[in-house]
C-alpha cells in the first residue's frame, strides 16, 4: 500500500522499532541542544523542535530513512543569534521565553529559505561543497560546542560566543563542586560504558537515568543548576516577532537555512550509503524547510538531518519515513507525560553529554592526516575551522568554498596546460611526437615554421591565461594551428583567449587555424565569429603546407 513520500506499510515492525530507538537517542540530545542554544529554560524548546521537525521532515522530505531534529550546528547557530541580538541592545538578562519570539522569527525565515532552495532545485549544488571545507566547518562546530560547555561543566554561568564564554570562565573561575561531580559522573558514563550495553541503551540516555537521581540524592539541597520548570501541556502557536532587529533576523535565517541544508544533505548521503537507496535533495530541502518553519511557529528549535539518529534508525530496521514519524510521536508522548521528571536534570549533566557530542563531531581522522595529503588542503581545512570558531559560521563556509575552488581551478588549469608545448618545435625539436606518421611528415615539411598547440580537456577561464602566456613566449612562426580536437567544453574566457590569439596572429601577417572543433565547441566559436575554423588537424597541417609554399 503506497502512501505519501514513497513509504509503504510492508516494514511497519522495522519502522516502529527504528523510530523508537532513534527517539531514545534523541531525547537527551534534544534537551541538551535546547539548553545550549537558549540557555536556562531552553531545554524544552529543543524537544519541541525534535517533535515538529522530525515529523514534518519525514513526511515531506526526500530521504526515506532519515531522522531529523536539533543538531550541533543548528544549536550553535541559534546560540549565535542570541549573542547577536545581545550585541545590538537586547537585554542580556532576558529569559529564554522573553527572547524567544526574536529567535523564532529567524527559525521561520530559515525554514522558508530552505523551501525556496528546494523549489529552485539548489540541492545538488549544496552537496558540492569541498570536503576540506565541510571537515573544517564540522570540526569547528565541535570545538564551539566543547568551548561553550566548559562553563556549565564547572558550574560557572556563561553567555555569548566562544571568546566571551571562555573569558567569563577565566575571570570568574570559581568551580562549583556539585556541578563538577555531576559532570564527572556523566562523562564517565558516556565515555566508558561498554558497547554491549550502549547497543541496547544509548549512553546519553543511560547518563540521564543514572545521574539525575544521584544528583537529587547527593546534591538535592544545593544550588545546583537544573533545567527548571517546564511549561505544562502542548506547545502553543506563537507568532514570531519580525519587526524588531530585522537585518540580524534575516541574516540569521539565511545562516540557519544554509547550514541546515548542508547538514541535512550530508546526512542524506550517509543514509543512502547504509540503506542502499537514493535520496531526492530538492525534496529533502522542502521537507526540512516546512519542518523548521512550522517548528518556529511552535517555539521549536530548528533541526536538520541527524546523522547518528539516522544511522541508528536504519540499523534498527527503519527504512521509510514512517520511522521518522514514529520517532516524533514517541518524543511527543514523553513531552506530554514526563515533563516534571525532566525538570530535575542538572545542566552540568547536559554539558557532559554535549562534550561527548562535540568530540564526536570533530573530524579527527581528517584533522590529523590532512597535511599528509596536501598542505593546501590542510590549510583550507584549518582555516575554515578557525574562522568557524572565532569569526562567523556562514563566512567561514563562503570563504572556504571560494579558496578551495580557486585552488581546484589552479590544479585543473595546470593539468589542462600540461603537454601544450609537446609539439612546439622551438622548445625541443628532437623530442618524440605522438602525432600520427602522416601528420608528423606534414609538420616536418614545414621546417619549423608552424606552431602547433594541442589543447586537451574542458578549457576553463583558468586555462585562458596560461594559453596567452605561452603564446607571448613564442614569436618565430608563420602559421599557428590550435588543435582543440580533445576539448569537449570551452569556457567563455577561454573562447575569448582563442579569439585573441587568432587575431594577434593575423595582425602580425600570420596564418591561423582552429582545428578539430565539433558540436557545442564549434557552435560557440562560430557564434563568437572566431576566424580560421577548419576541419581536422590533418586538414590544418595540409593548409599550412600550402600557405608556406605560396609565400
Amino acid at each position: 500500500m503506497a502512501l505519501i513520500n514513497g513509504f509503504h506499510l510492508k516494514n511497519v515492525r522495522g519502522d516502529v522499532l527504528g523510530g523508537l530507538t532513534a527517539a531514545v537517542v534523541a531525547l537527551p540530545l534534544a534537551l541538551a541542544f535546547g539548553n545550549a542554544a537558549l540557555g536556562p529554560g531552553g531545554a524544552i524548546y529543543g524537544l519541541y523542535g525534535a517533535v515538529v521537525v522530525g515529523f514534518l521532515a519525514a513526511l515531506f522530505g526526500g530521504t526515506p530513512a532519515q531522522v531529523s531534529g536539533p543538531t550541533g550546528p543548528m544549536s550553535v547557530t541559534v546560540a549565535g543569534v542570541v549573542a547577536s541580538l545581545a550585541a545590538v541592545g537586547v537585554p542580556r538578562d532576558l529569559s529564554a521565553q522573553q527572547i524567544l519570539p526574536l529567535v523564532m522569527a529567524a527559525v521561520v525565515i530559515g525554514g522558508l529559505f530552505q523551501v525556496v532552495f528546494g523549489l529552485l532545485k539548489l540541492g545538488k549544488y549544496i552537496t558540492l561543497v569541498p570536503y576540506s571545507v565541510v571537515s573544517g566547518f564540522m570540526s569547528g562546530i565541535g570545538v564551539i560546542i566543547i568551548a561553550l560547555q566548559i562553563g556549565p561543566l564547572l558550574g560557572i554561568s556563561t553567555r555569548g560566543g566562544v571568546i566571551e564564554s571562555l573569558s567569563t570562565v577565566g575571570s570568574n573561575f570559581q568551580p562549583y563542586g556539585p556541578a563538577i561531580g555531576v559532570a564527572i559522573m556523566t562523562l564517565g558514563i558516556v565515555f566508558l560504558t561498554p558497547r554491549r550495553i550502549t547497543q541496547w541503551v544509548p549512553s546519553p540516555l543511560l547518563a540521564l537515568i543514572i545521574v539525575t537521581p544521584l544528583s537529587i540524592l547527593f546534591f538535592g539541597d544545593t544550588s545546583l543548576d537544573r533545567i527548571g520548570e517546564i511549561p505544562r501541556g502542548l506547545p502553543s502557536l506563537s507568532l514570531p516577532s519580525f519587526n524588531l532587529y530585522l537585518p540580524i533576523i534575516l541574516k540569521a535565517g539565511l545562516v540557519l537555512a544554509v547550514l541546515g541544508a548542508i547538514d541535512s544533505l550530508l546526512t542524506s548521503l550517509v543514509a543512502d550509503n547504509i540503506s542502499q537507496t537514493r535520496h531526492n535533495s530538492d525534496r529533502e530541502l522542502i521537507g526540512q524547510g516546512i519542518g523548521n518553519a512550522i517548528a518556529g511557529l511552535f517555539s521549536g528549535l530548528p533541526g536538520a538531518g541527524a546523522t547518528m539518529r539516522t544511522v541508528i534508525n536504519v540499523k534498527s530496521g527503519g527504512s521509510t519515513p514512517l520511522s521518522g514519524m514514529v520517532h516524533s510521536i514517541v518524543l511527543f508522548i514523553v513531552l506530554v507525560g514526563a515533563g516534571p521528571l525532566a525538570e530535575q536534570i542538572p545542566t552540568a549533566l547536559l554539558a557532559g553529554i554535549l562534550i561527548k557530542v562535540g568530540l564526536d563531531i570533530i573530524d579527527w581522522g581528517f584533522l590529523l592526516r590532512a597535511h599528509r595529503l596536501s598542505l593546501k588542503t590542510a590549510s583550507v581545512m584549518y582555516g575554515v575551522l578557525g574562522m568557524t570558531v572565532f569569526w562567523d559560521l556562514i563566512w567561514a563556509v563562503l570563504v572556504g568554498v571560494f579558496i578551495a575552488n580557486m585552488l581546484t581551478i589552479d590544479s585543473i588549469t595546470q593539468t589542462q596546460l600540461e603537454g601544450m608545448d609537446a609539439d612546439n618545435p622551438f622548445e625541443d625539436p628532437n623530442q618524440d611526437s605522438p602525432l600520427p606518421i602522416d601528420e608528423q611528415k606534414l609538420l616536418d615539411n614545414c621546417a619549423g615554421e608552424v606552431m602547433l598547440f594541442r589543447l586537451k580537456g574542458p578549457l576553463s577561464f583558468g586555462a585562458a591565461k596560461g594559453i596567452t602566456e605561452r603564446m607571448m613566449l613564442i614569436r618565430k612562426y608563420k602559421v599557428l594551428i590550435l588543435d582543440i580536437t580533445d576539448v569537449p567544453r570551452l569556457g567563455v574566457t577561454a573562447t575569448l583567449a582563442i579569439e585573441d590569439m587568432i587575431q594577434e596572429a593575423m595582425i602580425n601577417s600570420r596564418k591561423a587555424y582552429v582545428a578539430g572543433a565539433t558540436g557545442r565547441v564549434k557552435e560557440r566559436l562560430s557564434k563568437f565569429g572566431v576566424q580560421g575554423l577548419i576541419g581536422t588537424r590533418k586538414d590544418a597541417l595540409e593548409a599550412a603546407n600550402k600557405d608556406l609554399q605560396e609565400q
